[in-house]
């Protein structure tokens, strides 16, 4: 299977709040629209430090994560962030990979948008099985 992105919205999720209790006016709450590599042997949600900045994500705590080249390193962990993919959404926090490095949408997220990668078109689809809404597994 090729490389495949997809399109997706990121949102502050603590500024969604904050505009939801009318302390930010909703034009303020930071957000931003970018393609990302949809990666299904990743588990998580992987922004760069750009994007970390731009969104104004809060810092969680430090985590120690091995990268595809066997290195294990510590990242920050921030959020929340709001994904939005077509007509899903999931929040999660962020692994903040260093510089500008390519975002990637792991596992985790995409389980939880409940979507997934078709192989001969090489692009990220909603699950055809529950097309209106996101299905979650529970047990």
């Amino acid at each position: 299977m090729g490389t495949v992105y997809a399109e997706i919205e990121l949102i502050n999720s603590d500024d969604l709040a904050l505009a939801k209790r009318k302390i930010i006016a909703e034009d303020e709450v930071k957000g931003m629209r970018l393609s990302m590599l949809v990666d299904s042997g990743a588990y998580s949600f992987c922004i760069n430090e750009t994007i970390q900045e731009q969104l104004s994500l809060s810092f969680i705590e430090k985590c120690k994560a091995q990268r595809a080249n066997g290195n294990i390193e510590e990242f920050d962990i921030v959020g929340p962030v709001v994904l939005k993919f077509k007509n899903r959404r999931t929040v999660c926090n962020a692994l903040v990979l260093p510089g500008d490095n390519e975002p990637l949408l792991g596992s985790i997220p995409l389980e939880d948008l409940d979507v997934l990668i078709h192989p001969q078109r090489q692009e990220l689809i909603v699950n055809p099985d529950h097309p209106y809404f996101a299905q979650m597994r529970v047990k």
